[in-house]
C-alpha cells in the first residue's frame, strides 16, 4: 500500500504527464481545426499555438487559485516565464545556436517587455485586482489584434492554400475535447500531488508554484523549443518562448485576477519580479547582439537558471 508521500509523487508524476499529453493533443487538434476553416498558418502559430501551449498554466493557476491559494497560481507564471527563458532557450540553445527572426524581435519582443513591467507596476502595492485584470487581457486583445494585422498583411505562400481548405474533421475535434479533459485532469493532479508533497516538507505555497508547477507546465514548451533546435527550426524555439510568456502573463493572470484578486507577498516584489525582469532585459541583450543564442548564451542562461532554483530553497 502506498504511503501518503508515496501516492503524491504518483500524482504529481501523473499530472506532468497528463499536463504534457493534454497540450500535445490541444496544439495538433487546434492547428487542423483552425487550418480547416480556412486560417493560415502563420495566423494559427501566433494565436492558436501560443495560446494552446499556454494552457496547463492557465488551468493550474486557476485551479490553484481556487483550491489552495493564489500565491499557487501567481507562482506557477513567473515561475514558468523565467523556467521558459533559463531552463527551455537555455537546453535548446545547448542543442543548437537559435536564429532570432526580425518578425520576432520586432513585433513579439516589446509586448514581452511590456507584459513584464505591467506585471511589476501592478503587483508593487502588494495586490493584482480585477481592474489589473482586466487591463491585462485588453493589452492581451491589442497583442493579438496587431499580430493579425501584420500576418494578414504579408503576402500567403501558395503551398498554403490546399491546407487552408481541408475543413472541419471529428478527428480534429476529438483532440481538441482529450486535450482539454486531460488539462484540467493533469492540472488538478499537478497541483494537489506537488502541493501536498512539499506542503509536508514545509515549503511555502509560492516555493510550490515557482518550481515544482512551474517546471511542470513548462514542459509543452521544454519540449516544442527542443524538439524545433533538433530539427534545425531554431527560429520557432525562440517565438515559442517569446509568445508563451506574453500570454502567461497577459492572459493567465489577467482571466486569475478577474475570478479573484491576485495577493503578491513583498517576498515576491523583491525577488521574484525582478529575477523575471532581469530574466527578460538579459535574452533581449543576447537576442539582439548577432540576432543569434549561442551555446555560451545557452549554458549561461542555465546556469542562470538553476542558481534562481537554487536561492529559492529555504
Amino acid at each position: 500500500m502506498l504511503s501518503e508521500t508515496g501516492f503524491s509523487l504518483l500524482l504529481l508524476g501523473a499530472g506532468i504527464v497528463a499536463l504534457y499529453a493534454g497540450a500535445e493533443l490541444l496544439v495538433a487538434g487546434a492547428g487542423r481545426l483552425a487550418l480547416g476553416i480556412g486560417l493560415r498558418a502563420a495566423t494559427v502559430g501566433v494565436t492558436v499555438i501560443a495560446f494552446a501551449t499556454t494552457a496547463p498554466e492557465l488551468f493550474v493557476a486557476t485551479i490553484g487559485a481556487l483550491d489552495v491559494s493564489t500565491d499557487i497560481g501567481l507562482g506557477a507564471v513567473v515561475g514558468s516565464n523565467i523556467a521558459n527563458v533559463g531552463l527551455v532557450l537555455g537546453v535548446s540553445a545547448l542543442i543548437k545556436p537559435l536564429s532570432v527572426g526580425e518578425i520576432v524581435m520586432k513585433r513579439h519582443v516589446p509586448f514581452m517587455v511590456i507584459a513584464a513591467l505591467l506585471l511589476v507596476a501592478f503587483g508593487a502595492n502588494g495586490r493584482i485586482g480585477r481592474l489589473e485584470g482586466a487591463i491585462f487581457l485588453l493589452v492581451l486583445a491589442g497583442f493579438t489584434a496587431y499580430l493579425l494585422y501584420y500576418v494578414n498583411a504579408d503576402p500567403m505562400p501558395a503551398e498554403e492554400t490546399p491546407e487552408s481548405s481541408g475543413g472541419v474533421s471529428v478527428r480534429d475535434l476529438a483532440l481538441v475535447g482529450g486535450g482539454l479533459l486531460a488539462l484540467v485532469v493533469g492540472s488538478r493532479w499537478l497541483v494537489s500531488g506537488g502541493t501536498d508533497l512539499l506542503l509536508a516538507f514545509g515549503f511555502s505555497e509560492l516555493f510550490v508554484g515557482l518550481t515544482v508547477l512551474a517546471l511542470g507546465t513548462s514542459l509543452p514548451e521544454l519540449a516544442a523549443s527542443a524538439i524545433g533546435a533538433l530539427r534545425g527550426q531554431t527560429e520557432f524555439a525562440v517565438g515559442n518562448v517569446v509568445g508563451s510568456n506574453i500570454y502567461n502573463i497577459l492572459a493567465v493572470l489577467g482571466i486569475v485576477a478577474l475570478i479573484t484578486p491576485i495577493e503578491v507577498a513583498a517576498s515576491t516584489i523583491r525577488f521574484e519580479l525582478p529575477v523575471l525582469v532581469g530574466f527578460t532585459v538579459v535574452l533581449i541583450g543576447m537576442m539582439g547582439y548577432g540576432r543569434r543564442l549561442s551555446r555560451l548564451d545557452g549554458a549561461t542562461l542555465l546556469a542562470a537558471y538553476l542558481g534562481f532554483v537554487y536561492l529559492l530553497v529555504p
